[in-house]
């Protein structure tokens, strides 16, 4: 019997029935380049139903040009789409998986930047986010905006899909428009009243019904709580909107989301939002659903908590977006009763920001959007001539490298001189709201135990115990703070030589290192000055905020520039500022004395004075720690740096070098046609 009783018993959606539990819930993934499905939309959604994914519902797809608001959107309304469909569903339904598309358009939630159209919504109230003043559609809009649902389902049918899901309700896009208050002023047939406001979602429901035949499915996305502002639609309102819904007698499930624009982050929570955060308001909605299945979301990522959402009744099927980006096999790892190896989702939303400039990828998971590539690959590696490989740092760079190469056979060494592994992300994981974080780099832990690598912890090793004695070495020994105070401003005091902004040597100076790191005990009073963005500021100040006055100061435009992608900066910015943190923007360190700290207003070169200050806190930078890598290649020793040693970036840059590194020992071995190519130009 599986461990998981209730997760694995098969479904029911109207005529069809599921093999599990497990839902893959819609997400964009920026892989189309000419606005229909790709091979790699058919590698990436097939690896997840071959690994026994029950439902699979696409990435959202616009049911008309008006919404178009990013250049890498699918165009459900368009014919080209047929044969796209078909190429997905033939990768994904012989695995016993069903396969959705998702209809929708965002209303006001876009801009006319990618359509150049008017952006179309229910009443002229711009976005929060898009901030562009739409038109308000008229009778004949509508009629339009129906047609457009209508065909897309059309041709989803036409695609050989097993259902279509109506959005457009969920996360205040354009039917969540005219269904609320806040958002739909108009004075026609389709406002004022509750009945009014879900006039149009009626009619696309009955439209789209219409022309999906009895033994499809369809289903429809809404929200369990739109979240906490002025005329919102909250859980009790849903409730209502749900009975209209299920009266229709045309829809056979019903998949609950939250959140707006206006915080995005009910409907993606980040760490530290807690597992399941959305359940309570998904319960009510199941309660009054009549007997329609719920699939409920909001960082279901354990098994453990899955089964516990089914057991006590709160859904009728488990949706997940990013954890299943995370791990594509997390269903056939629960059904195997291994849900420690399961890579764990740790809430750092590096999959939206990705999409803001690129294709899909994950924070950890370097497969993602590679998924055809890395199939070759490993069906290659028990064929590849075993290589003896040391790998040098144990932080997230060296922890891929050393489980990619064990993973491809190689017998992998790790040397790592802390007592423990982790690096960069360790330090991060001191401050609470990032504790998920060391999820990174404990599961590659983990796993390298099960791969029989050894690790040799509390080991500084050097390059005469590693020249001659293996066949190739991955470095990845990191970076070390800057100490010297420059911002990027100041490009000619960066070079080597250069003397530090004055008192920066001081004794009541620290590095992020040494406050998350080492940990040290701080005074009452701390600047954090930061010229990076990025969250090693914000972690820092959040970590020692609790009984201390601090101040983040930073030359860019606004604190915590760098979460801007991720979507998350709302969040941690009211953290921060309920903490009590002071956020100046706009200011560089001019100079320290002792307990007066000088700073000058970028804009204007006005200076202000912050006093007392006891300490401050650099994050200034970083600075490669390539110092092994020359030495072994001075001895003639076969040596890739990976990592910060080779630059100082990001966690995905570290994990995607030491993947990339440990992939080209086999690489070397038996070349592989269009492996390497494609990892390069990605």
């Amino acid at each position: 019997m599986t461990t998981y009783p209730a997760l694995f018993t098969p479904g029911r959606l109207g005529p069809r029935t599921t093999r599990n539990r497990v839902w893959m819930t819609a997400h964009a993934t920026e892989f189309t380049t000419d606005h229909t499905y790709s091979d790699a939309h058919a590698a990436y959604y097939g690896e997840r139903a071959a690994n026994g994914v029950a439902v699979i519902t696409m990435e959202a797809t616009s049911v008309h040009p008006t919404s178009q608001p990013r250049t890498g959107v699918v165009l459900a309304y368009d014919p080209a789409v047929v044969e796209s469909y078909r190429k997905v569903a033939a990768a994904v339904q012989p695995h016993g998986t069903l396969l959705f598309a998702q209809l929708w358009h965002r209303g006001r939630e876009t801009d006319s930047v990618v359509s150049r159209l008017p952006v179309w919504a229910p009443s002229p109230v711009p976005c929060a986010v898009y901030r562009e003043i739409p038109h308000e559609v008229t009778a004949a809009e509508i009629d339009e905006l129906v047609d457009g649902y209508e065909q897309s389902a059309r041709l989803a049918v036409e695609g050989g899909l097993d259902g279509v899901e109506i959005h457009g309700l969920a996360h205040g896009y354009l039917l969540g428009q005219f269904l609320s208050p806040a958002t739909n002023h108009r004075t026609d047939d389709y406002g004022g009243s509750a009945q009014n406001r879900f006039r149009l979602v009626e009619r696309i429901i009955e439209r789209v019904r219409a022309v999906v035949p009895p033994h499809l499915v369809v289903g429809i996305r809404i929200n369990g709580d739109d979240g906490d502002f002025e005329a919102a639609l909250r859980p009790a309102d849903w409730v209502e909107i749900t009975r209209r819904i299920v009266a229709t007698g045309k829809v056979d499930y019903l998949s609950v989301s939250q959140g707006t624009y206006l915080d995005r982050m009910l409907i993606y929570g980040a760490a530290p939002a807690p597992a399941g955060y959305e359940l309570p308001a998904t319960e009510r909605i199941r309660a009054a659903a009549g007997g329609l299945p719920v699939i409920a979301v909001g960082r279901i990522t354990t098994p453990d908590l899955a089964e516990a959402v089914l057991q006590r009744g709160q859904a009728d099927f488990v949706g997940m977006a990013r954890q299943l980006i995370a791990d594509s096999q997390w269903v056939a790892k629960a059904a195997a009763g291994r849900p420690n190896d399961i890579r764990p989702c740790v809430g750092a939303n590096h999959c939206i920001a990705s999409i803001a400039r690129t294709s899909l990828a994950c924070i950890h998971n370097p497969d993602v959007g590679r998924e055809a590539g890395t199939v070759v690959a490993a069906a290659t590696a028990t064929t590849t001539p075993a290589a003896t490989v040391a790998v040098v740092g144990a932080g997230p760079a060296g922890l891929r490298a050393a489980l990619t190469a064990a993973e491809l056979g190689h017998r992998v060494t790790l040397f790592e001189q802390a007592a423990e592994t982790g690096g960069q992300v360790r330090w991060l994981s001191a401050a609470e709201p990032y504790r998920e974080w060391l999820g990174i780099t404990d599961w590659m832990t983990e796993q390298l135990r099960h791969h029989d690598v050894t690790l040799r912890l509390g080991h500084e090793v050097s390059a005469a115990e590693l020249a001659g004695h293996y066949d190739t070495c991955i470095v990845a020994t990191g970076s070390v703070p800057r100490r010297d105070g420059w911002t990027a401003l100041r490009p000619s005091r960066w070079a080597p030589g250069s003397a530090p902004v004055p008192g920066t040597g001081q004794w009541n100076v620290y590095t992020v290192r040494e406050v998350l790191g080492d940990q040290v005990t701080l005074p009452a009073s701390v600047l954090v000055l930061d010229d990076i963005g990025d969250r090693r500021a914000l972690a820092t100040a959040e970590y020692l905020a609790a009984g201390r006055t601090v101040e983040i100061v930073t030359r860019l435009p606004h604190v915590g520039i760098g979460l801007a992608d991720s979507h998350d900066l709302p969040s941690v910015t009211g953290r921060l500022r309920r903490a009590g943190v002071r956020l100046t923007a706009g200011f560089e360190l001019v100079a320290i004395d002792e307990d007066r700290v000088r700073l000058a207003d970028v804009y204007t070169g006005e200076e202000e004075v912050r006093e007392p200050v006891d300490a401050v806190v650099l994050v200034t930078g970083q600075i490669a720690e390539d110092g092994l890598l020359r030495e072994l290649r001075a001895a003639g020793q076969h040596a890739v740096a990976v990592g910060d040693c080779v630059a100082p970036r990001r966690v995905f840059d570290a994990v995607w070098d030491g993947d990339l590194a440990a992939r080209s020992i086999t690489a070397a071995s038996h070349p592989l046609p269009g492996l390497r190519r494609r990892d390069h130009a990605r």
